[in-house]
């Protein structure tokens, strides 16, 4: 089992928002200075190691992490020259946050191969790190696996030792399998912002536990990641509209198979992924009903959303990762960065 002590001083890390690239440098310099330890950036319109190499040019002090860049939209090889790029250009404040995907987004989406994602992703890494490996030791790559193969590259390509070491590598999931393997093969995990209280106890802490407990030649403990949906407002009104845009994203995501486990009823679920097949997007949200909603969701006034999610993240993460109310961007980039400079004072240690 995977525990921690305390998270009463667990730092609040967050999520920049990308929906206008031209933004983010601006951005991360004022969540930096509001004294936020590490910003993310995640993939969606945007590359995230694009917009990860802006702001290592525009922080000083902050981690920089992506959370996530999609794994098997890429191979081991091009990640590996990436983050190690930015793990050098950043003085070492790179951290790389992978994640899966679902099959129809990196089959039809970034047309690219899909079959056992959690071996796959487990030897994904293991792959990174020979890559890694061979670099610092100044020798030629020689990684074979079942889904990856590395044996061509000699001196001139590669970069070798970085003077900051490798980065660090956190993986995201929400099955067991593929929590476990972040477990075993990565410094870290990014805990899905759609869970519940019940997820966490039956499916994430045992399967960390399993893959903690397979872990070989990793320094240091695994750290764990808390992200949370919130549902916050200053009046009635607000607060009602953040309730309905948690109510949606609750829909959007429990319509997808890989997380069934976290809607907890079967019937809701199906209900879902049949309208979703249909395109019934904007009809979805009614049927979540509030006992999910409050399940999952943050649910606070502003001043005590921190506080809140610290006593539901205690005493298995070591960070947390809050999300405004109705997603990074929906509010757009200046009501986010708003609202993070508002959690500041009781979010930062």
């Amino acid at each position: 089992m995977i525990d921690r002590t305390s998270v009463e001083s667990a730092p609040v890390d967050v999520m920049l928002p990308v929906d206008d690239v031209h933004l983010v440098r601006d951005g991360a310099r004022r969540l930096e200075e509001d004294g936020f330890r590490r910003i993310y950036v995640a993939e969606g319109a945007h590359d995230p190691f694009v917009l990860a190499g802006v702001l290592t040019e525009h922080t000083s002090s902050a981690e920089i992490g992506t959370d996530v860049a999609i794994a098997f939209a890429r191979t081991p090889m091009t990640v590996a020259h990436t983050a190690w790029d930015l793990q050098s250009l950043s003085g070492g404040r790179f951290v790389l946050g992978l994640g899966s995907q679902v099959r129809g987004h990196i089959v039809r989406r970034f047309s690219m191969p899909w079959s056992r994602p959690a071996a796959r992703m487990r030897e994904f890494v293991l792959a990174l790190r020979a890559i890694w490996s061979a670099w610092e030791r100044g020798e030629a790559t020689a990684f074979d696996g079942e889904f990856y193969h590395h044996t061509l590259v000699g001196p001139p390509f590669s970069p070798g030792p970085n003077p900051f070491g490798p980065p660090r590598v956190l993986l995201a999931g929400v099955g067991p399998r593929m929590v476990e393997t972040a477990g075993e093969v990565a410094d870290g995990f990014l805990v899905h912002p759609f869970n519940t209280a019940a997820t966490i106890d039956t499916v994430v802490l045992p399967a960390l536990g399993r893959g903690a407990a397979a872990r070989r030649g990793l320094g240091g403990p695994l750290e764990v990641v808390a992200q949370f949906m919130v549902v916050t407002g200053a009046t009635g009104e607000e607060m009602a509209a953040a309730r309905e845009a948690a109510r949606a994203q609750i829909a959007f995501y429990g319509s997808t198979p890989a997380y069934k486990v976290v809607v907890g009823d079967p019937d809701l679920h199906d209900r879902l992924h049949t309208m979703s097949r249909q395109g019934q997007w904007s009809d979805m949200a009614s049927l979540v009903p509030d006992e999910l909603l409050e399940r999952v969701a943050v649910i606070a006034e502003p001043g005590d959303v921190v506080q809140r999610a610290r006593e539901r993240a205690a005493p298995w993460a070591d960070r947390m990762v809050l999300m405004p109310p109705g997603g990074v961007a929906s509010a757009g980039v200046e009501a986010t960065l708003v609202w993070y400079e508002q959690l500041a004072a009781a979010a930062v240690r």
